[in-house]
Formats: structure tokens, sequence, C-alpha cells
């Protein structure tokens, strides 16, 4: 008897939770976007350069070292800061410089923003910088036809020769 009493008591308690849940997973509606409008994302992850070229050691600077120890080259570890600029229609929209991830700046720079963009046919300037010494050696322009509630996605792949758009 007290098992069957449980089991009612559970149903009673467990369904209109359930129900609550369902009901709050489809209400209240959120659209991340106007109707009217797309997403334009740039995500990437790239290394740039190193900041410092390397250079070979002294005889003098070799036998101070331990054996283990002794590589003929000292070659920094730090890397060029990313610079990085979206234009949206002869507008910069995003102007950034990222620096390496990891403590001694070392790593890989991760890149990643987004924006609402009216729908409709936009002409998009993705620019690139990760040598010393500054500019750009990574440019890409492209004129894309963009449709409500889509997303564009721009990628940077260098074997493919630079930036990639996605839709």
């Amino acid at each position: 008897m007290k098992h069957a009493l449980r089991l009612v008591a559970q149903f009673a308690l467990y369904v209109p939770l359930m129900a609550l849940l369902g009901f709050l997973s489809t209400r209240p509606r959120f659209d991340a976007i106007a109707p009217d409008e797309a997403l334009l994302r740039l995500s990437f992850i790239h290394a740039a350069h190193r900041a410092h070229a390397c250079r070979p050691r002294t005889a003098a600077e070799l036998a101070k070292l331990p054996p283990n120890m002794r590589a003929p080259l000292d070659c920094p570890r730090a890397r060029v800061p990313l610079r990085v600029e979206l234009q949206l229609d002869d507008r910069v929209v995003l102007e950034r410089e990222v620096t390496a991830a990891g403590l001694r700046h070392d790593g890989e720079a991760t890149v990643y923003f987004r924006t609402a963009v009216p729908a409709g046919r936009h002409l998009i300037a993705v620019r690139m910088g990760d040598r010393p010494g500054g500019g750009f050696n990574y440019t890409r322009t492209a004129t894309l036809e963009i449709a409500a509630g889509s997303a564009v996605v721009i990628d940077f792949d260098p074997a493919k020769g630079g930036f990639v758009f996605r839709s």
C-alpha cells in the first residue's frame, strides 16, 4: 500500500513539473536577431610570426649552459600581436589587436566578433597582419547578398590563401 501511495505522489509531483519545463522550453520566444537582419561572424584562431628572429649563440654563451641546454640558436618564443580589421560597406566595424595566448605570449591568438547586419547586398573587407613591422599581409574583399535570418562566417585558413567566407 505504501509503495502504491508513493508512486501516486511522485506522479502527482512530476507531471506538473514536466509540463512547466515543456512550456518554458518554448516560451517566451527568443530571437537572436530581428527578422530583417542577418549575422556576420568573424571567428578564427591563428599563430602569428615570432616577434624576434632567432640568433646564433656565441661559444661563451654555450659554455655557460648545461650540456643538455646547448642549442646553437636562441629563439625567443613571443609572437607578434595579431592586427585585425573588418569593414562593412566602407565603415570599420572592428579594429582589434589580439595578443597571443600563453604566459610568454607564444600561443595562438583567438579572434571572435559577431554583429547583426541588415539583410541585403554588402561590401565586406577583412584584413589581418601577423608579421613584425605592421601592415596587413592578408586581405579579402567580397560583395555578398545576405538573406534575412542567415549567418555569414568569415574564417581564416592559410592553406586556402587566407580568409574564407561561408554562408
